[in-house]
Parts: structure tokens; sequence; C-alpha cells
């Protein structure tokens, strides 16, 4: 069994909840828990130590971590930087969440992270019912031994009880690796999710574009003149209008999409990167690459003013922000998360995105 799991762009979970209704843990998965997960106890396969309980993350694990997420993941392989950066560097990493397996000779064999929010993404909001699971593996030649149960066994009872009712797997903003289980890489650990309780809540994908010979389409630069005619602007951001793009980006999409802004900034993404669309002085919509971990072909985030949306303002945003990754030397635009039969799917889509790869955004209620 293994996994690789790490938050894009799509409907926050209270708000997709409220407009597209969730899917519930169906009977028979609760029963097949229930037969098949029991408590925490020992293996019996092979031995370990501390009467088989996973143990919980100390300094000096990292290069085991990092060696045998490779190992089990050779397809989402990471760097111990990138470790340090998105585990150890967040801010509500506790090491009580993250477990570790190891054989009677004390090699890891087994790797858990759950996370609860300690510190607010916004405001004051902790999310108090939520936690997540971010990643876990077990080692190729230690799977089927039952090492994944007690990794979740003591993941669950650590999110219970700091006072959860729901584990997501895995929409977790900042520090997700990816935004669910990939259904094409990780279909057992798909089946173990499920027999664990964990139902889907809705599917997500990655996408890619080739920038070689890019050009703007004539209907976009048509579009553009059209809308500027109509007194909207497309332009840079600039300083002025800095803390209207971050106030637009808070209260229309969220807290995540602001800080990925501010922080991107914060690093030296450079103004030229961010594009924005402005009417009688409002920040009305905006695109930007290079906001996330120095990685300039990482597209977004990206967003448009629900009330202006079916203007083509989005489709003008997405183009010319393809246009300056081409001028700035960039072979390739990517991101990790949208709904493919979204709105800003399909545009992606006749953009010539393609998608290159298919999660499952995952629940279970405790």
């Amino acid at each position: 069994m293994s996994f690789g799991t790490a938050y894009g762009a799509v409907l926050s979970h209270d708000k997709y909840n409220r407009e597209m209704g969730e899917m519930r843990v169906s009977p028979q998965s609760e029963r097949a828990e229930k037969a098949g997960n029991g408590s925490i106890g020992s293996i019996g396969t092979i031995g370990f130590p501390g009467n088989g309980r996973p143990r919980q993350y100390k300094g000096g694990d990292e290069k085991a971590i990092v060696d045998l997420w490779n190992k089990a993941l050779p397809k989402d392989a990471i760097s111990p930087l990138f470790f340090r950066n998105r585990v150890l560097l967040d801010p509500n990493f506790d090491p009580a969440g993250c477990f570790l397996v190891e054989d009677d000779a004390g090699t890891l064999v087994g790797f858990l992270l759950a996370i609860y929010r300690k510190t607010p993404l916004s405001g004051t909001d902790l999310e108090p019912d939520n936690g997540w699971i971010t990643a876990f593996y077990v080692d190729p030649a230690h799977r089927g031994k039952g090492i994944g149960r007690l990794m979740f066994d003591a993941a669950e009872s650590y999110l219970r009880a700091s006072g959860r009712k729901s584990i997501y797997i895995s929409s977790y903003a900042p520090n997700y690796f990816y935004p669910g289980v990939d259904e094409d890489l990780y279909s057992d650990a798909l089946e173990f999710l499920t027999h664990r309780g964990y139902s889907t809540l809705y599917p997500a994908v990655a996408m890619d574009k080739n920038l070689v010979g890019f050009e703007v389409p004539g209907d976009v630069a048509a579009l553009k003149a059209k809308r500027e005619e109509e007194g909207f602007f497309f332009g840079n951001l600039s300083t002025p209008l800095l803390s209207r793009a971050l106030s637009f980006a808070q209260d229309e999409f969220g807290s995540d999409w602001a800080r990925a802004i501010r922080e991107g900034l914060a690093r030296g993404i450079p103004y030229d990167n961010f594009l924005i669309a402005k009417k009688e002085g409002r920040i009305v919509g905006f695109a930007l690459f290079g906001a996330y971990d120095y990685v300039a072909e990482r597209f977004g985030p990206f967003g448009v003013d629900g009330d202006l949306r079916g203007l083509g303002l989005g489709k003008i945003l997405l183009y010319y922000t393809l246009d300056a990754m081409r001028q700035n030397g960039l072979h390739n635009a990517w991101f990790l998360w949208t709904g493919e039969k979204s709105p800003a799917g399909m545009l992606y889509k006749r953009a010539g995105f393609e998608v290159t790869r298919r999660f499952l955004v995952m629940k279970k209620s405790l």
C-alpha cells in the first residue's frame, strides 16, 4: 500500500458541501472497517519495537523518512529540502501526529503524517472539526502486513483525541503534497482507504500545457480590445494596487489564495508575473505564475469576480499570463488542482491544457 498526497484551486469544503452535498460513508464501508481494523496491536508477521505501536517523529528521522518515501513513492519523490519546508516548517506540524513504524532491526518501514490546525490560516478560524492525513506510505517489501492499519489506527486516535470530527485526504492548506489519492498510481491505497470508511468527496485533476510556439489567438486579442473599450484595464500588479488585490483574493476566493499571493511576492516574484483586471478602480480578476515553491512554471492562483463571469475576463487573463510565461522563457505551464468539468477546467482545456493526473479528495467522519 502506497500513497502520495498533498491544494490548488477548487471549492473549500464548507462551500463545496453547501453547493454540491457530501458523499456519505456507506454501511458496507463501516462494516469493513469494524471487521478489518480493530485497535492498535502487534502485527505478528514481523517484529516491531514498542509492542507493535508506531512511534512518533524525532529529530534525526528525516533521512530515513525521505529515503523510504522515495523508495515507496518513486513517481512522487521528494528532496530533504522539500520535506523540511513542507513538513517541519509547517506551523501546524506536531511530532505527535507524525507516525513511524520500524521493524525489529530499527529500520523504517512505514510513515504517516496527520495534521490539525493550531495556527489559523486566516483570522481566528482553527477549523476545530477538521483534521488531515497528508501523506502515508509503507515499504514495498512489507506491504500486506498490517502496517498501514497500525498507522491509521494511531492517526485516527490522535485526531479524535484532539476533538476532530472529520479527516480529509488531503486538501490541507497550505502545505499539501497533492489534492488527494492518485486513482491511477495508487489504486491499492484507494481500496485500503475505502475499507477504512473513507469516501470520495469529489475528483480533482492536475493539468499541463506546452508553451513552445504559444501565441495569443486573434479572437482573444480582439476580446481584450473590446473589454478595454468598455472600461476594463488589463496590466501588471503594482504596489499602489497591492492591498486591493489581496483584499479581492481574500474576499472572493478565501485566505489560502491571499496567502499564496502574499508569500509569493514576499519571496520576490516580480509584478511582471502578476496580471490583473480592473474596472473603475476595482480589482475584478487576477492571474499569476511562480507563486508556489519558487517554481516558475506553476500557474496560479487565478480567478475572476463571480458577478462578472461570462464576459471572457478569465480567458483574457489566462492567455495573456501564458504569453508572459512564454516571454520569460518558460516551456510549460502546469497546476495541481481544478475540477475537470468545472468552468475553469473547460477553459483550461480550450486553451490547450491536458489532464496529467487524476485525484480523489476523500473524507471520513469520526
